[in-house]
């Protein structure tokens, strides 16, 4: 049997602990009747299973008759890909030609005798959405990894249109805390603010407990202790299943290498994109043994109006619980040993 578990990003892997409620809310709202949400944006800490649940929602709907999905590139002009996506379709292209629409102008279909072409690229994907619209069909537009880019602004400011238009159309984007801060607050996109947010948090513990128990027939003891290591990370969950899968169940002999991954495949990554702030206050945090907010603010000798940026942001981000009244954690398993050797490393 191969490993059930996957340490590439954003495969769906077969031992996975699913995100009911966040994907009940979301296909609850597209599929109603009269939909009040068109877009959702899933952000969430690298690792945490944003691609996964996006994936998910995106193969519920694709199975529906009712609904067209589609996937985009973010790194790629957007509003070109969907033009050429929905011309495309198996379906769509079908009543695209029954409606003569002509596209090849630009160079998304065959020519229509007597259909005067389109020339303009926005005009074509709405009219192409109204047919879709007369089939009482809906077209789900999934996008991963957002930024703030040009190409992702143009079609942002294009996906208002068409919202203002009642198209069937509906968005699903994931996307770090701080690449999807920077894009809704672009002056033109402010009713991204207006989006749901789903932010991805820690696995329920229980959950991990159990599904280790069973995928390696292990004692209840063992299965907490493995679920203590991942501290309810998405991606410690499968990395740890990886490797103990490929050591017969002994996760012992696998923790030098689970280390090791965490730090190379995800953490250094995380250190290389915080401000040189963020690092500081991280730094203060795991030097500060008792997680107290007093002590930590004590050992950076920050005030509160410094203090409350930087944890907030941090929240955020996903690498920090602030749940607890006057603590704050690290969230991420092993963090706090990364953090206190990016110290040492700092310090040669």
């Amino acid at each position: 049997m191969a490993n059930p578990f996957t340490i590439v990003f954003g495969r769906r892997p077969l031992e996975m602990i699913e995100r009911f409620p966040q994907r009940h809310e979301i296909i609850e709202n597209f599929t109603s009747e009269n939909a009040n949400q068109q877009i959702y944006m899933i952000t969430g800490i690298r690792g945490s299973g944003k691609t996964v649940l996006m994936s998910s929602i995106a193969d519920t709907l694709q199975d529906d008759s009712e609904w067209i999905t589609i996937d985009l590139n973010p790194e790629l002009d957007l509003l070109q890909g969907l033009a050429a996506r929905l011309s495309n379709h198996i379906l769509c292209k079908k009543w695209f030609q029954q409606a003569k629409l002509n596209l090849s102008y630009l160079g998304l279909g065959l020519a229509i005798e007597g259909a005067e072409p389109i020339t303009d690229l926005e005009t074509a994907i709405l009219r192409m959405l109204e047919n879709i619209r007369r089939k009482k069909k809906r077209l789900l537009i999934t996008i991963d990894e957002v930024t703030n880019t040009k190409q992702m602004r143009v079609f942002s400011a294009f996906f208002q249109i068409m919202l203002r238009q009642n198209l069937p159309v509906f968005l699903l984007m994931t996307g770090l805390y701080e690449n999807i801060y920077e894009l809704q607050s672009e002056k033109s996109l402010t009713f991204l603010y207006r989006a749901p947010k789903i932010q991805l948090q820690s696995l329920e513990m229980n959950a991990i407990k159990l599904r280790y128990q069973s995928v390696f027939q292990i004692s209840e003891e063992q299965a907490r202790e493995m679920t203590r290591l991942t501290g309810g990370y998405p991606f410690a969950f499968q990395l740890l299943g990886y490797l103990t899968w490929n050591h017969q169940g002994h996760y012992q002999e696998v923790l030098q290498d689970y280390r090791q991954s965490l730090y190379e495949y995800v953490y250094q990554k995380i250190w290389s994109e915080l401000s040189p702030r963020d690092r500081l206050v991280l730094q203060g945090i795991a030097e500060t043994n008792d997680s107290s907010v007093k002590s930590i603010k004590e050992h950076l000798h920050f005030t509160d109006n410094e203090w409350a940026p930087y944890r907030q942001r941090l929240i955020r981000k996903g690498i920090v619980d602030g749940s607890e009244r006057g603590l704050i954690k690290i969230t991420l398993p092993l963090f706090r040993d990364f953090v206190k050797d990016q110290i040492r490393f700092d310090q040669y």
